[in-house]
């Protein structure tokens, strides 16, 4: 028997874990047909649990074609929600104008917005597979403030090889832009939508949306993330546990503020003073000097383009300080000041680290390096906006200090974009959840050691790192930059959308799969091969190398070419530490 049903709930008040706005009006509940209503009533609930129900029949497809039933979802109505589109997509390479997708199968495409607060504008699309849907929902972060759905496709094409319903979301930030958050002034609902609801709406609202074109809820939820994507996929383990049966989080964001913060130091340091900035041919110099004395130290296989454990050494930028003249050869004092800043991070006038720096070998110049860092945007640091929303469109990064601003910053913005710095993983393991995190170790635009920090918290939460490690792995990545690039390997995670694939797609090269195999067959990764393509172009190797689950480290056993990973084991050695504050 059927309950009387009216109206559907809220996107949101499937999971009461988020509180209402302060002062938002309560929604009102929209007539709707009853067929229409019991259909996507019953979808909801299924979609919300991530589990199938025995007792919900699946309906025959058969009725009605896939094109009729996704131009059926335009008048899909969900409570707040705005179906904008939904429309079939034959042929991907034709839509999207890329040959590189004629393998792509057909799907529904389906964009909404959910408005379920004042100033409150999540958008939300979703991929339906016309055929073959595996029953599994995939939800896919995003980068940066966010703001546009396109950020997210390459990672959703990952997920429709595999036959997923997969969805993403611009985060609740438009206009802004990846890079560019000034339009976020004065808007606070929006910080909070990106900092900690807009995530958990995408995954309600797009399993209600499965729910309805398939006419029945997935078996299993999966999520894939890296940079903000990956501060949203540890917001849904800590705060929305029953969302996902797994999630896959790259270089996740996790204090925000000071994050943002670090940045601003670095273009200081390196634009407050002439001659502090440090060339492409300077940073190379600093990059090739440093990876040297630390593998030579040991922290790295002799003849590597990169360190493997640069946590655990010490470089001083001062042995490359000129003892004459001024050349492409050598730093000059305030060049040698710049490099330490970056090391160090965001200091306080006692001289304690506040935050974390940069690791020694993430010195190089390329996408999201160093160059990047001293680089204007706007005028002022990369990704300044997030300090014109508290101190408005004129602040000025010349008079920043952290000592006086950061407490303004994080009395402001804290609550709502730092929630990654609190909770725990307990609720999520307790549900058989599993977390896999991974972080290039030459990352320098999030802090690799935060993430370390981040896993020894949610260890001592859990009663240990046994405990953690029966539901949380982190993979540290040598050589690895920001969401990839760098000198070391960077092809190990088939879902991260802007590289190429691993060559063998299955758990022993692809995180991504991993992940798969340690939710449904219960088998934890222990050994990940990540390789290093020529040129980045598939299929010719360069080398590969086995990433470990933290506190493992890969070591070369002494015989062998070290461009091969069967000549690495695994051991138990534990990284070292980098030098940076607690705010993890």
């Amino acid at each position: 028997m059927i309950a009387k049903c009216h109206a559907v709930p809220n996107a949101l008040s499937l999971n009461n874990r988020v509180p209402a706005a302060k002062g938002a009006p309560m929604t009102q509940s929209r007539r709707v047909s009853p067929t229409l209503c019991r259909l996507v009533f019953t979808g909801l609930a299924i979609a919300a649990s991530g589990l199938a129900s025995p007792a919900f029949a699946r309906p025959s497809v058969d009725r009605a074609s896939a094109t009729s039933r996704c131009a059926a979802l335009s008048g899909l109505r969900l409570a707040d929600t705005l179906i904008v589109s939904a429309t079939m997509v034959d042929n991907p390479a034709a839509t999207f104008k890329s040959p590189g997708l004629a393998d792509l199968p057909a799907f529904c495409r389906v964009v909404a917005r959910v408005r379920s607060a004042p100033d409150s504008d999540i958008g939300v699309e979703v991929w339906l597979p016309a055929k073959g849907w595996a029953g599994i929902f995939h939800g896919n972060g995003n980068g940066g403030f966010g703001g546009t759905l396109e950020a997210g496709y390459g990672s959703m094409i990952a997920g429709l090889r595999r036959g997923y319903a997969t969805a993403t979301t611009d985060t609740g930030t438009a206009p802004a832009t990846s890079l560019y958050g000034d339009a976020l002034i004065g808007h606070p609902r929006k910080w909070r939508d990106w900092g900690r609801l807009s995530t958990h709406v995408m995954t309600v609202t797009g399993k209600a949306i499965t729910a309805a074109f398939y006419r029945r809820g997935v078996t299993r939820s999966y999520y894939t993330g890296c940079s903000t994507g990956g501060q949203q996929g540890l917001i849904e383990a800590l705060y929305y546990p029953r969302d996902y049966n797994g999630l896959l989080v790259g270089a996740p964001v996790i204090n925000r503020t000071w994050g943002h913060a670090a940045v601003a130091w670095d273009f200081q340091a390196a634009n407050r003073t002439l001659g502090s900035l440090l060339s492409d041919a300077k940073l190379r110099l600093l990059n090739n000097a440093a990876t040297a004395e630390c593998n030579r130290q040991g922290h790295g296989v002799p003849g590597d383009p990169f360190i493997t454990d640069p946590l655990g050494c010490r470089f001083d930028p001062a042995e490359l300080a000129c003892n004459g003249a001024a050349g492409d050869q050598c730093l000059t004092p305030a060049e040698v000041a710049t490099a330490r800043a970056f090391y160090s991070g965001p200091t306080l006038r006692d001289g304690r680290a506040a935050f974390f720096g940069w690791p020694i070998g993430s010195e190089g110049p390329g996408r999201f390096g160093w160059s990047f860092l001293e680089s204007a945007a706007n005028g002022g640091p990369q990704f300044g906006g997030l300090f014109k929303w508290v101190f408005g469109a004129n602040w000025d990064w010349r008079g920043f200090d952290v000592d006086r601003d950061m407490p303004v910053v994080d009395a402001k913005l804290g609550p709502d974009v730092n929630d990654a710095t609190r909770g725990d993983l307990r609720a999520f393991a307790a549900l058989g959840g599993k977390l896999i995190i991974y972080h290039g170790l030459a990352d320098s635009l999030v802090p690799p050691a935060q993430s370390v920090a981040f896993y020894e918290r949610q260890a001592r939460a859990l009663g240990g790192m046994a405990a953690l490690q029966r539901n949380a792995r982190l993979f540290m990545v040598p050589g690895v930059m920001h969401c990839g690039g760098g000198p070391g390997p960077d092809i190990f995670n088939s879902a991260l959308g802007t590289l190429p694939p691993p060559p063998v797609k299955d758990a022993s090269d692809d995180l991504f799969a991993a992940l798969i195999a340690w939710t449904e067959q219960r088998r934890a990764p222990q050994r990940i091969v990540a390789t290093k393509f020529v040129a980045g172009k598939p299929g010719q190797v360069e080398l590969q190398r086995p990433l470990c689950p933290y506190p493992q480290v890969a070591r070369y056993t002494g015989t062998g070419p070290t461009k091969a990973a069967e000549n690495f084991v695994c051991t138990a050695k534990s990284l070292g530490r980098a030098a940076g504050g607690s705010k993890s």
